[in-house]
């Protein structure tokens, strides 16, 4: 059995900004976007509401972009 992910809403070194809509591929959303407090690097987004009810299960859920999440010169 597989473990699940933690959620980010519990995580202190994460912030979220404010919601706004963005046309993706699946349609329009409403997002924020989640950041490093550390650092401030945009990681990737949350989706707070889908507006097709084909894509309601999105909403609450987040999307790391993985290309944000290697720090070439280590974890300082």
């Amino acid at each position: 059995m597989a473990t699940p992910a933690p959620s980010l809403g519990c995580r202190v070194n994460v912030g979220c900004g404010p919601a706004e809509q963005r046309l993706l591929l699946t349609g329009l959303h409403s997002v924020a976007d989640i950041f490093c407090q550390s650092c401030k690097t945009t990681l990737g987004w949350k989706y707070e509401q889908a507006f097709e009810s084909s894509q309601k299960y999105k909403e609450g859920k987040f999307i790391i972009e993985m290309s944000h999440m290697v720090k070439e010169n280590g974890w300082d």
